[in-house]
């Protein structure tokens, strides 16, 4: 079984910083592309940035260069940096990756329980 953690959301004023952490645990070989996405209330699930395993990055136009991807492949991790935010990047956030436990298994996708953040004005 493998598992998503996240952790690091909360509530903060318009402005500030917050910094994100998933951790993926559990029967794993290697994990490829890792990232976040956010669901406001009402709305569709969204892509907010991922990330592959040699550091390529991709971002969601409302977030670049305000937000920032990384992760530790040592730690099996990513995370979310998160400056300037706005009330608008107001949701839950969800860390996904695509995590196999084998290498003659498929990669399969994965999802955290979310986490959230608030940001008021």
């Amino acid at each position: 079984q493998v598992q998503l953690v996240e952790s690091g959301g909360g509530l903060v004023q318009a402005g500030g910083s917050l910094r994100l952490s998933c951790a993926a645990s559990g029967s794993i070989f290697s994990i490829n592309v890792m990232g976040w996405y956010r669901q406001a209330p009402g709305k569709q699930r969204e892509l907010v940035a991922v990330i592959t395993s040699g550091g390529s990055t991709n971002y969601a136009d409302s977030v670049k260069g305000r937000f920032t991807i990384s992760r530790d492949n040592a730690k099996n991790a990513v995370y979310l940096q998160m400056n300037s935010l706005k009330p608008e990047d107001t949701a839950v956030y969800y860390c996904n990756a695509d995590i196999t436990g084998s290498s003659w298994y498929s990669f399969i996708n994965y999802w955290g329980q979310g986490t959230q953040v608030t940001v008021s004005s």
